[in-house]
């Protein structure tokens, strides 16, 4: 019988060794997780319901949303895609629901519903896991299968082994050791630190669409739109980590001090803004500016906007002269403000970097360099934006592996 170990109880990591344990009987899967539970980023994610996809079921549109690892994700999504996971768990009984945003939670609300199912599959399909179990060292045999040495002292063999740590250094470092490229893991998915007058007093204050961009060496600038909202320490919301995403790494290089200006309202052209302005100015001229906001803005964040260019409680639009209407025309439009740092996206934790995709082959997800080492989930350079597509990539480069794994060692035998 062929020993499989997969080292990461996490989403990647549990789907190969279900995939791996139903698909290829003659398989005796382990799974080795280091912590006292498996499946923690699960339980957690989704503000504890579990973001278990997106309803994205065009492969060609789905690998949009990733700004690292659309290309090899493209045949990989052919293969098993959000459709697929959505059969896949209906047919263990879990129903999934898919909210206005596309995201898709299990219809109970309740991480542990998909926690609970994983945990029921892997027991059904034989695979036997061993938690509180950290890996010291992975190494090959001659002249073939592998060694996984345990920090408890005990020593493993296997005839294939899974990568499915996720961001853990120890991992890059022994895949680096076995030669593959490492591409330097930084943060994504975060929020922006912004110590700025115009947002202070402000958490709370939301913008259903707004347009965030940063000012890049490259021809194009960095640029999102999407809802915003303003936090205690800057700002948050669907545009800011989206652009966070896609700007993961220029951001880290500047060591997260960078400029970034916001339209507050980008369906408005600038000509058309001030035109409306002007209307306003015209029509109402004895009222006072901050009590008659003429455009789809929050009351609270309008004020701020205004007193920042000077204008007070008991100012009129009578009395708006031109260079203010042009300052105040900027501040909406394009405001400049810098950010100082990053925060912390609460519902998720994701990398952007890891091992080269280019020593990786995405039909089996098995290692070019290393005959019998396959890499799934945030281990490799792959990461998504927020709504799903993180464990969406997780549970389709799990499920490939899951497939290879087996069918490797069946040729063995």
């Amino acid at each position: 019988m062929s020993q499989i170990i997969v080292i990461g109880g996490g989403a990647a990591g549990f789907f190969a060794a279900i995939t791996c344990a139903q698909t290829h009987p003659h398989t005796r899967v382990t799974l080795l997780e280091a912590g006292k539970y498996p499946l923690g980023k699960v339980k957690i994610s989704g503000g504890g319901r579990c973001n278990v996809t997106h309803a994205c079921f065009d492969p060609h549109q789905l690998v949009q949303y990733y700004p690292r690892g659309n290309k090899a994700l493209r045949g990989a999504f052919s293969r098993f895609q959000p459709q697929d996971t959505v059969a896949w768990y209906a047919d263990r009984g879990i129903k999934l629901k898919t909210e206005a945003d596309g995201r898709m939670f299990p219809t109970t609300d309740d991480s542990e519903t998909i926690v609970r199912c994983l945990l029921d599959a892997a027991a059904a399909a034989g695979v036997k896991i061993r938690t509180g179990e950290a890996v010291a060292e992975i190494s090959p045999q001659q002249p073939s299968g592998w060694t996984v040495s345990l920090k408890s002292g005990q020593v493993l063999t296997a005839d294939r082994v899974l990568l499915a740590t996720g961001s853990n250094p120890s991992a890059y470092k022994w895949a680096q050791q076995l030669g593959h490229p490492i591409s330097t893991p930084v943060p994504s998915l975060f929020t922006f630190n912004i110590p700025d007058p115009r947002l202070a007093n402000l958490a709370g204050v939301s913008v259903r669409s707004a347009t965030v961009k940063l000012a890049t060496t490259g021809k194009h600038p960095l640029t999102q739109t999407g809802a915003l909202l303003v936090t205690h320490w800057g700002v948050s919301g669907p545009a800011v980590l989206k652009l966070s995403a896609w700007g993961a790494r220029f951001i880290a290089e500047s060591r997260y001090h960078v400029p970034m200006t916001i339209d507050w309202l980008p369906d408005y052209r600038i000509d058309k803004l001030r035109e409306l302005i002007l209307a306003v100015k015209s029509q109402l001229p004895q009222k006072t500016i901050q009590n008659s906001c003429p455009v789809p803005l929050p009351h609270r964040l309008w004020e701020s906007l205004t007193s920042y260019i000077g204008i007070t409680a008991g100012d009129r639009w009578a009395g708006l002269a031109n260079k203010t209407l042009d300052r105040l025309i900027q501040e909406l439009n394009r405001g400049e403000y810098q950010i100082t740092g990053k925060g912390i996206f609460k519902e998720e934790f994701v990398t952007c970097g890891g091992v080269d995709l280019k020593s990786v082959n995405f039909q089996t997800m098995e290692s070019k360099i290393c005959q019998g080492l396959y890499f799934a989930g945030e281990i490799l350079d792959i990461d998504g934006v927020t709504g799903g597509f993180n464990f969406q990539s997780a549970w389709t480069t799990g499920y490939l592996a899951g497939l290879a794994m087996g069918v490797g060692a069946e040729i063995a035998e």
